[in-house]
């Protein structure tokens, strides 16, 4: 056995404030807890994103943070989480894209940030300080690093493009102000 070094700390920390953040997030959505709308209010608003069904995606975005960002936290099959957790931030990312970067103007930073440090740590491994390293990586090995992220980014790119697709269409009924007043 080895001693614990600032690179274990430092994973464990991110692991912790990355998979916290998440969980809290998830459960916003699947329980209305810290203020979120539940499975009721989460559908509708994700109805009004353009992701059909809207509680159906309320419960996979749930899942994918409040499971993700809570396996994170506690070191557990870290390449899934962590690919489950950037999915559903890539899938927030994009609601945020046309508001630019920022986001003190509505924009996609702050899920970005989420996505690629849950990616980062998929990619890393949890550290000696985490359940992966106390079950021996059982549910963190190598070869499922890229497994987990290729299946993930599939799946998202399906589902955001589908959203897009609804979104344009629904724009393409507007009209827009031909003249001033």
């Amino acid at each position: 056995m080895t001693c614990i070094d600032r690179r274990d700390l430092g994973l464990l920390l991110l692991r912790l404030s990355t998979g916290g953040v998440l969980a809290a997030h998830g459960a916003q959505k699947l329980f209305g807890w810290f203020g979120g709308g539940g499975i009721e209010g989460t559908g509708a608003a994700m109805e009004a994103m353009g992701y059909s069904p809207g509680k159906t995606s309320a419960r996979a975005a749930g899942l994918a943070e409040a499971g993700g960002g809570t396996l994170l936290a506690l070191g557990l099959a870290t390449p899934a989480a962590g690919a489950a957790a950037a999915g559903a931030m890539a899938g927030a990312a994009a609601v945020h894209v046309p508001n630019g970067f920022f986001a003190m103007n509505g924009g996609y930073e702050y899920t970005a940030s989420l996505g690629l440090a849950a990616a980062g740590l998929a990619v890393t491994g949890p550290g000696r300080l985490s359940l992966d390293h106390l079950l021996g990586h059982a549910v963190n090995r190598g070869w499922m690093v890229p497994i987990a992220l290729g299946t993930t980014a599939a799946v998202t790119a399906v589902v955001v493009g589908t959203r897009n697709n609804r979104v344009r269409k629904a724009r393409e009924g507007e009209q827009e102000t031909l003249f001033d007043e």
